[in-house]
């Protein structure tokens, strides 16, 4: 926790620190706050579950394809309109 009492996220790496003759000294630790990069990934993720359902659920139909033309993905109104079941 912070000094300020919210919870920090940290990537902490360590590593032995050594003398000049190869004689263990110590250890290394090295901390790095992650907490915004992790906050941020949330959200993206949250955007992309909307933007999901918001395309699952509309009222067009909506399909993908891979590089190679095929129809790889669609939503419930291409289903409902082929009879091809949303997978």
């Amino acid at each position: 926790r912070a000094r300020d009492g919210q919870i920090v996220e940290l990537i902490v790496s360590t590593s032995p620190h050594s003398s000049g003759g190869g004689e263990p000294q110590g250890i290394v630790v090295v901390g790095q706050d992650v907490t915004q990069l992790s906050e941020q990934r949330v959200e993206v993720e949250r955007i992309a579950d909307d933007l999901s359902r918001i395309i699952d659920t509309a009222n067009a139909p909506i399909f993908g394809v891979d590089s190679d033309a095929r129809v790889t993905v669609w939503n419930q109104k291409v289903a409902e309109l082929s009879s091809f079941a949303c997978e």
